[in-house]
């Protein structure tokens, strides 16, 4: 089938000549501009889909016969917002070459504000004909692929304006828009999980009464379920797998798909906004769901093919000496082709994508998925890479927040501590190290000192601050808290991949039971192990993440990997009779001392000397007899028990108006060991009276007063945070 021989459905349009910029559909009351880049393309049409006199949706393709610097264009009058369109490109079949053009597959404009429908993973989604990857399939698509939606953009923001709160300021809380409200009781039926229900007051006085300050939101680009998970009954719940960099998922809106997601989405980080939260976006730009080069043909595939995706040259097969055409994609994010960030239009869609979620959605910040996919000129990492530049240098960007998961499915692609500033990264190592010390698993104590401390050894030889560190012990990717305290082995047998799928690197422990136990002895030690683990990520230097339900002991019955588990299995549970009530208080209070004392939240590197002659040292590490720890003390496997002095008196960094800020000085003990510590208190004026104003041993509660010099008995695996009171 040609493009001369297609019949034109219902009565065909105008063509104006419109304008090559900006890309996308851009609704005006006279005419909706169009604009895509299809710079190999012999033809390009744009396809509404309408609905006929006798009810019936049909298709009026009009030819945009205008073309310059790639980019093809044209202005249709009278179309409504709402109205649902693609493009049908036509040119050269040579996937060996890294052109894929297809004229009967219905392709989603990448500048798409808004989506409608989804993948329907049959044949005619693909391009090629399965089985073929050389032969292409002639099948129209239009009914097994999304469509694009035009978007009237208009919005009263009623004043909300970016929040700018520092890093030093930021607790996050990762969350995923569905599985926050899907079974919460007190968010209206109709809006849990959705953008509204996470907007609810319900939710967000939850948030601000916990204390956390921003909220990172798994993917909400557009995206859909790999061909294989649909096979088996499942469906892609992380949304790990974006098609539309501009358009909020249509899935989580309650309002409907016809464009009304859009001002949904607006109308929740208003909302989130005025009760004082942040919004950070996880964002997958180092892929798309279009997959390797026998994935289906969505978008980009359709349009530049060669341009957009990184490339290898075509292998041929060892035994026919046929060239294979399934192997042609360069592939360092694990799902089958990496973004082509070098490439001019490639680095202008994220860049303008960006823009566009800061600018016209008023989000915060955003977390860049495999960052180090990103970051590479040709094959290899660059930290003056396109991209990084770009965006250091944009007026826009540099100033919103920016977190890297500094890594990819390569050998090459671990970048903890190597991203250039303003970024901050995802500190995998303070994962680690806190998990192996509640364990027992760690070889001395001088690791975890400097976890705590900000992870110096990472940030601090390229001028950034503690705050570069996004501290955190469990994510979306992984064991929840409490399956990390209750499981020593994976178990993700409903995933249908055999239990191979997931990490074997749990570093975890299960107190002597595997799964849940109705030992109260067990359950109890549980408990307390899940609060050291949350004070200790609280109280630590850098910037704390939370995964969203793991104050409240949220299971995912021992599954490590549970991106295809859309139901109970993954979403928060509300209900309070099996809730850890418990370790949300201690990470309610733990969030309350850090937010009121800024002792506890410094943007300044420690420096183990006192901030004024004669005073404490800023920073100083205790051993359980009360002295210092010595070069000897670090390196002892059998020590479990650490003291943090932090001094407030005064702190190295001034207030807003070049003051000398004072506050109170804390000491913070933790034990991980199998028995009670006896614990001295040093004898000098660091803290010559205090409290107790955070503990998880409960024969020492919170309002204890103790004196320089005083014994205590710190309980066995257990947290004490001691304030100095006034004398």
């Amino acid at each position: 089938m040609t493009p001369s021989t297609w019949t034109h459905l219902g009565q065909t349009a105008r063509v104006w000549p419109g304008r090559n910029w900006p890309l996308g559909a851009t609704w005006s009351p006279a005419s909706t501009n169009f604009a895509v880049y299809a710079p190999a393309a012999t033809g390009v049409w744009v396809c509404l889909f309408v609905e006929a006199p006798d009810g019936e949706e049909v298709e009026e393709r009009h030819q945009l016969t205008e073309q310059s610097l790639g980019i093809w264009h044209g202005a249709l009058p009278d179309v409504r917002p709402g109205t649902p369109y693609g493009f049908r490109v036509d040119g050269a079949w040579a996937p060996d070459e890294g052109l894929r053009f297809n004229p009967a597959k219905l392709l989603l404009d990448p500048y798409a504000l808004a989506v409608t429908g989804d993948l329907v993973p049959e044949q005619p989604a693909f391009a090629h004909v399965l089985g073929s990857p050389a032969v292409r399939d002639d099948h129209d698509s239009a009914a097994h692929v999304p469509r694009s939606v035009v978007v009237d953009p208009g919005f009263d923001w009623e004043g909300d304006a970016p929040m700018r709160r520092r890093w030093r300021d930021t607790v996050i809380y990762e969350a995923h828009v569905k599985g926050l409200t899907a079974l919460h009781d007190r968010v209206p039926e109709h809006l849990r999980g959705t953008y509204a229900g996470l907007a609810d007051p319900a939710v967000t006085d939850y948030l601000r009464d916990l204390g956390v300050t921003a909220v990172e939101l798994l993917p909400v680009h557009q995206f859909v379920s790999e061909p294989s998970l649909t096979e088996r009954g499942a469906t892609n719940y992380w949304g790990y797998n974006s098609i539309g960099y501009f358009a909020p998922h249509a899935a989580y809106s309650s309002s409907g798909e016809h464009g009304q997601q859009v001002r949904e989405f607006k109308e929740m980080v208003k909302a989130l906004h005025r009760a004082g939260l942040e919004v950070i976006l996880d964002v997958v730009y180092n892929h798309t769901a279009e997959a390797g080069p026998t994935g289906p043909t969505l978008s980009f595939r359709g349009l530049d093919d060669r341009g957009f995706y990184k490339r290898v040259e075509p292998a041929a097969d060892p035994e026919t000496g046929e060239m294979r055409f399934d192997d042609t994609y360069w592939d360092v994010t694990g799902c089958g082709n990496t973004v082509n960030s070098n490439n001019p239009l490639a680095l202008r869609l994220i860049l303008d994508s960006l823009r566009y979620w800061v600018t016209e959605m008023h989000v915060d910040g955003f977390r860049f998925d495999l960052m180090s996919a990103l970051t590479r000129t040709g094959y290899d990492i660059d930290m003056n890479s396109d991209l990084l530049v770009a965006i250091g240098q944009d007026p826009v960007l540099r100033h919103v927040k920016l977190i890297a998961e500094p890594w990819d499915a390569s050998m090459d692609g671990y970048l903890v501590g190597r991203m250039p500033p303003p970024w901050v990264e995802w500190n995998d190592q303070f994962r680690d190290e806190i998990r192996d010390f509640w364990r027992n698993h760690n070889r001395g104590t001088h690791t975890v000192a400097t976890r705590l401390a900000g992870s110096s050894d990472l940030y601090a030889d390229d001028g950034r601050s503690a705050y570069a560190s996004i501290n955190f012990v469990t994510a979306h990717d992984g064991f929840t808290l409490r399956d990390l305290v209750s499981h020593e082995h994976k178990h993700n047998e409903a995933n249908g991949e055999g239990n191979r799928d997931g990490t074997d690197n749990n570093r975890s422990w299960n107190h002597g039971v595997e799964g849940e136990s109705d030992d109260p002895a067990i359950v109890a030690v549980r408990r307390r192990q899940a609060a050291n683990i949350m004070a200790t990520l609280c109280l630590s230097n850098g910037v704390p993440m939370i995964t969203a339900g793991d104050e409240r002991g949220r299971t995912q019955r021992g599954n490590n990997n549970a991106y295809c588990q859309d139901n109970e299995i993954s979403y928060v549970d509300w209900r309070t009779d099996d809730a850890w009530l418990d370790v949300y208080e201690v990470t309610r209070t733990a969030l309350a001392l850090r937010r009121a004392h800024p002792a506890l939240r410094q943007r300044h590197w420690f420096e183990g000397r006192p901030t004024i002659r004669g005073g404490p040292k800023d920073l100083a590490w205790l051993h359980p007899t009360g002295r210092e720890m010595s070069p000897e003390d670090w390196h002892d496997p059998d020590l479990r028990t650490i003291g943090m002095f932090v001094s407030g008196a005064p702190l190295r960094a001034p207030g807003p108006h070049g003051e000398q800020q004072v506050d109170a000085s804390f000491m913070v003990w933790f034990s991980s060991g199998w028995l009670p510590q006896r614990v001295e208190l040093p004898e000098n004026d660091w803290v010559q009276r205090g409290e107790v104003v955070l503990s998880t041993d409960a024969r020492l509660p919170v309002g204890t007063v103790v004196g320089a010099g005083d014994d205590l008995s710190v309980g066995r695996r257990s947290v004490v945070v001691l304030r100095s009171t006034a004398p």
